[in-house]
């Protein structure tokens, strides 16, 4: 189901609690929620939705990937400066991104997966982490 998307700071700044199990349809509310607003978002974490889990989708190309509990497991030293905005907050601001990432997390059947990021799916990824951690960007 799609759902608005949160714009009270308060609750975006709250770390995201572990998602069970259970939480999977939260996961495919935050895929309908991505896919109602891809012509102009990438990526989503569940706070966005008024859900303090932690859960991100992104999109890679023409498909849409959820994560539950994602992790970094390892990252590049080399970082670069990136400019980028937010549904949930106006405006845009510069930050800095590795430019890979190794993340862990159960995907939707809840296996466990292990994935590389690289380039602009990194990026998205990276911002997706920091709502988990009640960072706003």
């Amino acid at each position: 189901m799609v759902k608005d998307i949160m714009k009270d700071l308060l609750f975006l700044g709250r770390k995201a609690e572990a998602a069970t199990k259970e939480d999977i349809a939260i996961a495919e509310d935050l895929l309908d929620t991505l896919r109602a607003h891809r012509d102009h978002c990438v990526g989503m974490a569940a706070n966005m939705i008024g859900e303090r889990k932690a859960i991100i989708a992104i999109a890679e190309g023409n498909r849409l990937t959820a994560m539950l509990n994602p992790e970094v497991v390892k990252k590049s030293p080399r970082t670069y400066k990136a400019v980028e905005g937010c549904l949930s907050i106006p405006g845009e601001r510069e930050v800095e991104r590795h430019d890979w990432i190794e993340v862990k997390y159960r995907d939707m059947d809840w296996h466990k997966e292990k994935r590389k990021f690289t380039g602009f799916e990194a990026e998205i990824v990276q911002h997706e982490l920091d709502h988990l951690e009640g960072k706003l960007i």
